[in-house]
């Protein structure tokens, strides 16, 4: 494939730089929220249309806003007194073959799904209502949606960013949130709640984990039970991280917390959302789950996006796939990186440019073909992708 383009990886290393700075958002942050919702109803509609019409047909569902509540929190228990607002807006065909197609529907259904799922004291019914500004689609969009005889046409030109591998404070901080967020640590730990933020700044050797957790309420009896059950949390946190690396750890935890005066981080339902903390799609993680300002990143938010021809959604998802294979299949590579560059109208398989940039001794032809084969089974794969989003399989925040 011509547009396919491999070169030298020629600018330092993230892991030699004497800092790194890393971030990722937990599933039960506001933003995360957003991201959550807005691709599960995305996944929900994917299913419907091909069931009943044998195809997706063109929706975007990638703009919503989270208002937060407002909730007293007390030792033992609390109250909200204003629910949470969820607003989720978008373009969807609403109509097929004269039949009405259920997208407020469907969209309801997979918001109080998600949160039933993964906010164990949130009750969707009684602390959240939904909002919805659901429409179909601009005719030029739409037109370009259904235009296609083979690969689907870019709906936007735009590009997608990957690289592979992580580094260990990416991994860290990655993998710390879904440590203290999986059912085995809730299962030990009942009174931490969802939403998890964990910054992470590696300085030289040493990485310092900054986490804000949201404990509920009700597991906490007084301020000397908080102070407790934080000091464990925290040496959870440090035992696991000790697991992941051999860099020196140190591990803050709920800084804000101000304890002569007993003002601590106790929530009700798990989520700072009780309580004015406001969420929007796009304003966490990206597609590998992190944010990273040391490395490069596409301003796009993938959630809620169809999966069919949207750039701003694929083309991020295919170039972490494709770095990381390259990297996994290609042991003279150390790092890679997968720039993709679409134009509006055009196949998706067939980007401006795939530029793909390499660490390694030397690219002699065999290696720089090896990497462009792989990068074009990727392209050539894309059309199918929209199965694994759908599933759930592919996550995008």
């Amino acid at each position: 494939m011509p547009n396919i383009v491999v070169g030298e990886l020629n600018f330092p290393r993230v892991t030699e730089l004497e800092a790194e700075i890393v971030e990722r958002k937990g599933i039960g942050h506001p933003d995360s929220i957003c991201d959550g919702i807005a691709e599960a109803s995305s996944a929900a509609l994917c299913r419907h249309y091909a069931e009943r019409y044998g195809r997706v047909l063109h929706h975007n569902l990638d703009k919503a806003l989270l208002v937060g509540g407002r909730t007293e929190a007390w030792f033992g228990g609390g109250e909200m007194s204003q629910p949470i607002v969820f607003h989720l807006v978008g373009r969807a065909t609403v109509e097929v073959e004269g039949n009405n197609v259920p997208v407020e529907e469907l969209y309801l259904e997979s918001a109080r799904g998600w949160l039933k799922r993964h906010l164990r004291q949130l009750d969707p019914d009684k602390h959240v209502r939904f909002e919805a500004g659901l429409r179909p689609g601009s005719a030029d969009l739409v037109e370009l949606f259904l235009r296609s005889d083979q690969a689907p046409l870019a709906n936007d030109t735009s590009f997608g960013v990957g690289y592979a591998p992580l580094t260990d404070t990416e991994k860290l901080v990655r993998e710390m949130e879904r440590f203290l967020n999986s059912d085995q640590f809730k299962a030990r730990h009942p009174e931490v709640g969802e939403d998890i933020k964990v910054m992470g700044l590696r300085r030289g050797y040493e990485i310092t984990l900054t986490v804000a957790a949201a404990f509920i309420a009700k597991y906490v009896g007084s301020l000397d039970d908080y102070l407790d059950k934080k000091a464990a949390v925290r040496e959870a946190a440090i035992a696991f991280a000790r697991e992941l690396t051999d860099k020196e750890v140190k591990v803050h935890l709920n800084l804000a917390d101000e304890e002569e005066k007993g003002s601590v981080y106790i929530t009700l339902t798990g989520t700072s959302a009780e309580a004015g903390d406001d969420g929007q799609v796009g304003r966490g993680n990206r597609v590998n789950g992190l944010i990273t300002p040391f490395r490069p990143m596409s301003l796009e938010a993938a959630a809620g996006k169809n999966p069919i021809s949207h750039i701003g959604k694929l083309y991020n998802i295919t170039a972490i796939q494709v770095a990381e294979q390259v990297v996994a299949q290609m042991d003279e590579v150390e790092e890679a990186y997968c720039y993709l560059l679409s134009q509006i109208g055009k196949p998706i398989t067939e980007p401006l440019i795939c530029n793909l940039k390499l660490r390694a001794r030397s690219l002699p032809p065999a290696i720089t073909d090896q990497a462009s084969r792989i990068a074009a089974e990727h392209l050539r794969q894309l059309p199918e992708l929209w199965r694994e989003l759908m599933t759930g399989h592919i996550t995008v925040f």
